[in-house]
C-alpha cells in the first residue's frame, strides 16, 4: 500500500486519508463499479485487499475513486501522458543504420523495424554509413534509400531528401494516417481469420 507519510505534493492525486470529500463512488481493481459509499467504507474496502483508495475524479459528484495500488495506478497514467505528449510532438525520431552493400538478411531486419517504428507513429532518420573507399560508391547509397522509398510508397511522407552529411547519407521519413488505418484493418482481418478458423473446428468436429 501507498504509504501517506510520503510528501505527495507532486502528486496528482489524492489517495487514502488525504481524500477529503465523505462520499465517494467506488470502482474495483477490475474496473467494475463497487457503489456509492461514505470515505471510510471506502478505506475499508481497499484495506481488506490491501490496495490504496485513489481519488480519479474528483470534480464528479460524488466523487469517484479506484481502489488498486497507487504505484502500479501512477506507472499507468504516466505512461498514458507520455503517449499523449508523444502524439502532440509528432512521435519520437529513430535511426536506422545501413551500409551501402547491406546483405538482404540484414535489409530485411532493418526494414522490419522501421515499420514497427513507423506503426508506433515515430519519424526515422535512415542512415547509409560509408567507410574507406565506399565514398567512391555514393551511387549506391542513393539507390539504396530509393528502394527504401519505392518499397514504403504512400505509407510515408519524407521529411528531408537523401543528403551527404559527412560520411552519412541521411534521409528522414515519417508516418501518414493511412498506415495506422492500414494496421487497424489487418488486426480486424486477423481477428475474422481467427474466428473463421474456430468455426471451422467446431464444424469438423461435430
Amino acid at each position: 500500500m501507498f504509504n501517506n507519510k510520503l510528501n505527495r505534493s507532486k502528486f496528482y492525486w489524492r489517495v487514502n486519508h488525504d481524500i477529503r470529500a465523505n462520499t465517494l463512488r467506488v470502482i474495483g481493481e477490475d474496473g467494475k463499479q463497487i457503489g456509492i459509499m461514505s470515505l471510510s467504507e471506502a478505506l475499508a474496502h481497499a484495506n481488506e485487499t490491501n490496495l490504496d483508495l485513489i481519488e480519479v475524479v474528483p470534480t464528479a459528484n460524488p466523487p469517484v475513486a479506484k481502489i488498486m495500488d497507487f504505484g502500479k495506478f501512477r506507472y499507468q497514467e504516466e505512461k498514458k501522458q507520455k503517449q499523449e505528449a508523444k502524439k502532440q510532438k509528432g512521435g519520437d525520431l529513430k535511426e536506422i543504420r545501413f551500409s551501402p552493400f547491406i546483405a538482404q538478411g540484414d535489409y530485411n531486419t532493418r526494414m522490419e523495424r522501421v515499420k514497427e517504428f513507423l506503426t508506433e507513429g515515430d519519424k526515422v532518420k535512415l542512415v547509409v554509413v560509408f567507410k574507406g573507399r565506399q565514398l567512391g560508391s555514393k551511387q549506391f547509397g542513393y539507390e539504396l534509400l530509393g528502394k527504401i522509398n519505392g518499397e514504403l510508397k504512400d505509407r510515408i511522407a519524407v521529411d528531408m531528401e537523401p543528403k551527404f552529411l559527412g560520411r552519412h547519407l541521411v534521409m528522414i521519413i515519417s508516418p501518414v494516417k493511412k498506415v495506422k488505418k492500414e494496421i487497424k484493418e489487418v488486426v480486424a482481418n486477423k481477428a475474422e481469420e481467427k474466428t473463421e478458423d474456430v468455426e471451422d473446428k467446431k464444424e469438423k468436429q461435430k
